[in-house]
């Protein structure tokens, strides 16, 4: 399918691997040139090359703490107009409702909440008033199932959730769509360090961890970088113009619930 982005410009956050390299991959076979950002030079600039090699797209790769407010000036000034957002972070640590005083909030609210939100308020005016743009927030199966220990990322992507949710509504007038994906468990190095954690509590080894974890996933499988990316593709595409403010679950029938 030809999504009718060709030419188009994204910047995708955290984007030197993972699920934000599966979306930087997916818009690039699409032609769109891109702008990646990832804390780690070296991967980031790998990953950036790899993509120029195989796609033959422009490709701008900025070394930043997206979540801090000097690595968004950094990447914003750098990446010019901007077509496309993918915000996208890692999520805060696990633990107990015990273990989090205010200043753990405070982390986790700007790198999950606060910081998608000022690169829509930096990114969405300009794209409004050319007529078309696309925000692809990446956040959590936990927005609609909470998971006990993630209680931080819980409380961060839910607030992301409802501001995203009046104000994609919003915006819509003026041609521009913003939609969440919440993913479940993926290849990625979150499911691994995921499953260290069970094998090492549970003297398990990490074949056991995994097998585990996929029978509790009716797709009795980890969801690829490659699908994920795909799905963010598409809610970048032409043909995504009537999604608005919608949670997208990928997580292989894992949140069990009828809506």
């Amino acid at each position: 399918m030809d999504l009718g982005i060709k030419g188009k410009r994204a910047l995708v956050c955290a984007s030197s691997k993972g699920l934000g390299l599966g979306c930087a991959e997916a818009l690039a076979q699409a032609g769109v040139n891109i702008v990646m950002n990832a804390r780690t030079d070296g991967p980031l600039q790998e990953a950036a090359q790899t993509l120029r090699d195989r796609f033959g797209v422009e490709v701008v790769a900025i070394a930043a703490d997206i979540t801090s407010e000097e690595g968004r000036t950094k990447v914003l000034e750098a990446a010019g107009e901007i077509d496309i957002l993918v915000n996208n972070a890692g999520g805060p640590p696990p633990g107990m409702w015990s273990d989090w005083d205010r200043d753990d909030f405070i982390s986790a609210l700007d790198a999950n909440m606060l910081t998608p939100i000022a690169l829509i308020k930096a990114l969405v005016p300009a794209m409004m008033d050319r007529g078309w743009g696309r925000v692809v927030n990446i956040t959590s199966q936990s927005v609609k199932a909470p998971i006990p220990v993630l209680g931080l990322s819980n409380a961060a992507r839910a607030g992301l959730t409802g501001y995203v949710a009046g104000t994609s509504r919003q915006i819509a007038p003026s041609g521009v769509t913003m939609n969440n994906i919440l993913p479940g468990i993926h290849a990625t190095d979150r499911a691994v360090s995921l499953d260290t954690g069970v094998s090492t509590q549970q003297g398990i080894s990490m074949e056991e961890a995994r097998a585990a974890r996929e029978a509790t996933i009716p797709a009795r499988r980890y969801g690829t970088r490659a699908e994920f990316g795909a799905t963010c593709a598409f809610l970048c595409s032409q043909h995504a113009g009537f999604i608005v403010g919608q949670n997208i679950l990928l997580d292989g029938g894992a949140t069990n619930a009828t809506l």
